[in-house]
């Protein structure tokens, strides 16, 4: 299955269904009410639903969180809009089918695509069991490396984004908004916030040349996509925080998540990549290069600054977590205090090479 389903109380939180059924009839082709409302495990940011109709039809919405969401953070609009431009590409994507800026409906701007079937590979042992094959996970990581590559050679402007984001600045633009949004979430006594301010002023300082704009995911990684049964990428998800802006930056996220046989990472350990198999961080940075048309040689500061942001991405999932932003998902977090600690740690490592 592409989500992790999670069986739903009878009234689905974050959705009124009189009201939505009303809508999907409207503006989805051939949709049947009442609709079977399934909120679904995965994400950790915005709310995802599976939704299956009276004709066994299935797509999936998705709306932002029910409280405490960061401005420019949660825009449904943009989401749909990417995925939507998409569509007439190499990169695979679900398919738009219908956005509603009305919150009124179910009380925030929410959209709908296709529901893609195959495997959101979350662990080891599931992985293990859907490709037993070397070969197989050794297919995996090269269709991944090699859609990332596809999707930053793409021109935003031939595909109606032209104006989707600044065209400069990406980097530094991208080091303020996440510090800004690091202190909204962080309160007195919460681990990591010194170490996060020291990496966020050495970044700054040591920002490399940008060599092309390009459409930038933001949170590119395995689990973010679906993968077929051939190991084929069917589709890339969970777009909310992309823009155009420095490629590497998707890049040096991608070697963050990338766990390997014999990394000493407590977060990852379980991570799908560490299974025999699966190419190392290297083999992936070399296909890239050979298939990119930037170079690959200050990946380090990609790095870097891939810890510092997943530090401060977590600190405010932490927040809205322990602040009931995730409804019934709110007993999830205990741990991610101490895992923004460890992040900002490794991004001051990899910070002191610079």
């Amino acid at each position: 299955m592409t989500f992790e389903e999670k069986k739903s109380p009878e009234n689905v939180i974050g959705i009124n269904q009189r009201s939505l059924d009303a809508w999907l009839e409207a503006n989805v082709e051939n949709f049947k009410a009442p609709g079977n409302y399934q909120l679904l495990k995965g994400g950790r940011s915005n709310l995802t639903y599976l939704v299956t109709d009276q004709n066994s039809q299935e797509i999936v919405l998705r709306r932002p969180p029910l409280s405490h969401v960061l401005a420019t953070a949660h825009d449904m609009g943009r989401e749909f809009r990417v995925i939507k431009a998409l569509g007439s590409t190499n990169v695979p994507v679900p398919k738009a089918i219908a956005y509603c800026q009305d919150p009124q409906i179910i009380g925030a701007p929410f959209y709908v695509m296709s529901y893609i079937k195959g495997y959101i590979l979350r662990d080891a042992a599931q992985t293990e069991k859907a490709f037993p094959s070397l070969n197989q996970r050794e297919m995996i990581g090269r269709n991944l490396i090699t859609v990332l590559a596809d999707l930053h050679n793409l021109n935003p402007d031939e595909i109606g984004l032209v104006d989707y984001g600044k065209k400069e600045g990406y980097i530094i633009r991208q080091l303020n908004r996440w510090w800004g949004q690091f202190q909204a979430s962080y309160d007195e006594g919460d681990l990591g916030g010194q170490t996060i301010q020291q990496v966020y002023e050495t970044l700054l300082k040591k920002v490399p040349v940008e060599q092309k704009v390009a459409i930038v995911h933001g949170d590119y990684r395995l689990d973010n996509t679906v993968i077929g049964e051939n190991s084929e990428v069917k589709a890339v998800l969970d777009w909310e925080i992309s823009t155009l802006g420095d490629p590497l930056a998707d890049l040096g996220l991608l070697m963050v998540y990338w766990v390997q046989k014999g990394d000493n990472n407590p977060l990852l350990t379980l991570a799908p990549t560490s299974l025999e198999g699966f190419l190392s961080r290297e083999e992936l940075v070399k296909i890239y290069d050979s298939l990119s048309e930037v170079s690959v040689e200050n990946l380090d500061f990609y790095t870097a600054f891939g810890y510092w942001k997943l530090a401060c991405i977590l600190q405010g999932v932490f927040n809205r977590y322990r602040k009931g932003a995730h409804g019934s998902d709110s007993n999830d977090w205990a741990g991610f205090g101490s895992q923004v600690e460890y992040l900002a740690n490794l991004a001051k490592e990899y910070a002191a090479k610079l």
